[in-house]
């Protein structure tokens, strides 16, 4: 009796073993397209502040924008945590946390070393103003995508946090700039730029407290 030979159809799908990974979840590509926008937007005002803050010789602007750039790092990081575990997800919060509080001491100590200095120069209170504002608008609109996400994630929850923290940073900003036009002097930017490190080092201890919630309690995450 003849053995028939099947010739094998082409159009037969692969096996199981060689399926392409299953593509990110609709929820989590729309998480992704808000994180790339928001690290986009910080990872701009960096560059602009950082240029800004130094032709002012503000200490607020410097502080802003230092914050920026870790606010852009913690956005990529939580892009990277996106599809992994609860664990993982903690652990992205947990180092977010501590990257933020190396900021703040970093900051600190840039206070106390302005303050020590003689030179009694006044910064640039336009450019203060002016760069901040346009920092605050940016800083709202991330806040508002990042609030639209409504999720419980501790690495998402790390990221509104820090975004809520710099539109108190770019109010403060803002004022310390008008201070250091009705007075004269380079001393409510000092004290702002102070107030911005220490604000910051509160959002970080509130991450590094929500990032010790145990991943397998979901009602500790709502």
């Amino acid at each position: 009796m003849s053995r028939v030979t099947e010739r094998p159809n082409q159009h037969q799908s692969l096996p199981e073993r060689e399926i392409p990974p299953t593509p990110l979840a609709p929820a989590d590509d729309h998480v992704k397209r808000v994180l790339i926008l928001v690290l986009l937007i910080n990872a701009v005002f960096f560059v602009g502040e950082s240029v800004a803050g130094l032709l002012a010789d503000s200490l607020g602007l410097i502080a802003d924008a230092l914050d920026m750039l870790a606010d852009a790092a913690v956005y990529g990081l939580s892009l990277w945590a996106i599809g992994r575990t609860a664990a993982r997800k903690l652990g992205v919060a947990r180092f977010s946390g501590y990257l933020e509080l190396s900021l703040a001491a970093f900051g600190l100590v840039e206070v106390t070393r302005r303050t020590l200095a003689t030179d009694p120069e006044a910064p640039d209170f336009a450019l203060m103003i002016g760069v901040s504002a346009t920092a605050l608008l940016a800083n709202a609109i991330c806040l508002l995508l990042l609030h639209r996400l409504r999720s419980p994630d501790a690495h998402l929850r790390a990221s509104y946090v820090f975004t809520a923290n710099d539109i108190v940073i770019n109010l403060g900003v803002i004022t310390a700039g008008v201070l250091v036009y009705a007075t004269e002097s380079r001393w409510p930017d000092l004290i702002i730029g102070g107030i911005v490190f220490v604000v910051v080092c509160r959002g970080a201890l509130k991450i590094l407290r929500m990032s010790k919630v145990s991943p397998v309690d979901p009602a500790k995450h709502s």
